[in-house]
Formats: C-alpha cells, structure tokens, sequence
C-alpha cells in the first residue's frame, strides 16, 4: 500500500460520510459540535449485539423518560429493567444502571479513553467510541462493522478471532488525528449500508480502489471466520397459575440470565424436559400439547407450558406478585417470558 494511502482513505471515506451519514437520534451531524456524552453513551450500550432498527424506539424512550446520565441514575432498579424489556443481553441494563450512577457520583463522564474504561460496564471498544464520538479524542474505534471493513480493505487472511489484534493494529493506521469520531461513525455506516456481511456493494463503496478484498475478485472472503459449534439444547417448563384475572409473576433471581426481571415461574432450564418440576404452587396442571422455542447467546431452549386456576383465597400462600393479565404487556417481561405469555393467553382464551 503507498505511503499515502492511510491518509487518501480517511480522506475518501469522510467527504463520502459528508453527504451520506446516517441520521440517527444519538448523532450531531458530519462536522458539528459533539453530542452529549450521555447520548453517546447510552447509545452504545443499546447497539451492542442489537441492531440500530431496534434500538432507535428504545433510546427515545429512555432519553424521554430519563434526559440526562443523572435521571437515570436516579432511577428505580425495576423500572429500568421492565423499560430495557426485548433489547436482550440483560447484563447491560444492570451495568447501565452502576455506570450512571458512578457518573453522577463524579459530576460527569470522563473524558479520555482510560478515563472511560473505569466506568462500570464500559470496555475497549465502548470506550474508544465515546471518547472519539462525545470528546474528539483520536480512538481507534472497531466493532463488528469496522472490523468487515478493515478486513476486506486490507485481506486479512488470518482467522477471527485471532486475527483482531492485526485488524486493529489496521485500523490505527488508518485512523486520522482529526474527526476521528466522525471517522469511525463513517466505518460503522459504511460496513451496515455498503460493506454489508453478504452482498457487499461495491461499486458505491468510496474505498474500492483502496480495497485488497474488491482486488481480489472476493471481498465476501474477509473477515475469515471459524466454523460456527452446533448450539446445545436446553428444555424447561414454563407455568401460568391463574386467579381472578390475574397472573402469577416472579423476580429472576439478581445475577444469572436475565437477573433482576420479572418473569412467569420456571422449573430448571436442563438437558431433558423437567416436565412440572419447579412448580409454583400445588394445582390442577395442565401441560399445554404447543411449545416456545428461543435462542440465547449459548444454547437454544425449548419450553414446554403448563397452566393451572386457583381460587383467590389460595392465591395469598404464593411467593410472587399477581398480575392483571389485561396489562401484562406493562410488566416488562423479558422476550422469551412475553413469548410464552402471549402464546397462553391465545391458548387459554381459545379453550
């Protein structure tokens, strides 16, 4: 690659970034003031693992709901948690929560990079973006996108995830010193609109003549990835114990899968159907003959259903809270419990 090249690829990938940048509700637009850090930030944590579609109702109400890093930091552990309700990755939530309060405890975020990584929940990558995006500190910024770019521009042939250590050593070289924010906000549009993990479209990507991977007639080729392991099963019961128009609702235990939210009673989640184990009160079960599936980060679980009525005065023994049915979308269930519930309540109403 010539010795110019680094800067002849910022260059080209900004003045494209001028004209087409994304219009996203966390973003100052191309060469602008910065946005506040808080809005960088929250947006950050929302985009991990999820893609920016779903995200975009989620931070507006948040930043409805809470404006600023010190509203939120005020706020209650459960109604953060029923607001975050089918973003997933549930860990972030409660990380959210300790980081805007140890935010507000210091009277702002820092601004440097190593400053930013002592917040609770913020890593490299989180912390490079909001120090190049919110402060305009030069970061070398890599998420999954940029890191597709980086790969096909340069043909990294080694294979993820050993090769990240080169891809962002890649990235460096090519990051400028000024608008490094806008850089790297530049990357990650350029990867989700052009650069894209199947299709990419070359021929308006503004880096084809810079590209190895458009050189080599297989741009698809890069980044390199290891066979993907089949994803173990695992079964469980879910019930639904009914009484006077409510439902019986339970809070998952603080650490673990999906810590902290409110759910339906569940029986182990193991390697065979427990059938009614676990269940949360004596009653006339019925297992249900349909099942939900749903995929989690490290295995597949399939759950079977079961569903009983008591009367109100046997409700009182109970370990939970009760639910009004009629409003159970309001109890912030995390998706694969919502799934559940909406498949018993059309069961139910239909039987």
């Amino acid at each position: 690659m010539p010795d110019n090249a680094p800067r002849a690829i910022a260059s080209a990938l900004l003045h494209w970034y001028d004209r087409n940048a994304r219009d996203l509700p966390w973003r100052a637009r191309p060469g602008a003031n910065a946005p506040d850090p808080y809005r960088v930030w929250l947006s950050e944590v929302m985009l991990q693992q999820t893609q920016v579609a779903s995200v975009i109702p989620y931070f507006d109400k948040f930043t409805a709901r809470w404006p600023s890093v010190e509203a939120l930091a005020a706020a209650e552990d459960a109604d953060l948690m029923a607001a975050w309700a089918g973003l997933g990755y549930y860990a972030r939530a409660r990380n959210l929560l300790a980081c805007a309060r140890e935010v507000a405890r210091r009277g702002g975020f820092p601004d440097s990079e190593s400053g930013l990584r002592e917040l609770p929940g913020v890593g490299g990558y989180t912390a490079a973006a909001i120090a190049a995006i919110a402060f305009g500190r030069r970061a070398v910024v890599v998420d999954a996108n940029v890191e597709r770019v980086v790969a096909r521009l340069f043909a990294v042939e080694e294979v993820l995830p050993g090769a990240r250590a080169r891809i962002y050593a890649l990235t460096d070289s090519v990051t400028p010193d000024l608008r490094s924010g806008d850089f790297a906000q530049a990357m990650m549009d350029l990867g989700s609109g052009i650069c894209t993990a199947r299709s990419p479209r070359c021929l308006l990507c503004p880096l084809r003549e810079h590209c190895a991977g458009f050189a080599r007639g297989a741009p698809e080729r890069f980044p390199v990835k290891p066979a993907k392991p089949a994803k173990p099963r695992r079964h469980g019961t879910m019930f639904w114990l009914e009484r006077e128009g409510q439902v019986l609702l339970v809070r998952r235990p603080g650490k673990g899968l999906l810590g902290g939210m409110r759910a339906l009673p569940t029986g182990p989640w193991a390697d065979s159907p427990p059938g009614l184990d676990g269940a949360p009160a004596p009653a006339a079960w019925r297992l249900l003959d349909e099942r939900v599936g749903h995929g989690f980060t490290h295995f597949n679980l399939d759950v079977g259903l079961a569903a009983a009525t008591i009367p109100s005065h046997a409700g009182a023994a109970v370990a939970g809270e009760w639910w009004p049915i009629a409003d159970l979308e309001s109890a912030g269930l995390p998706t694969v419990f919502a799934k559940a519930a909406r498949t018993f309540r059309r069961r139910l109403c239909a039987d």
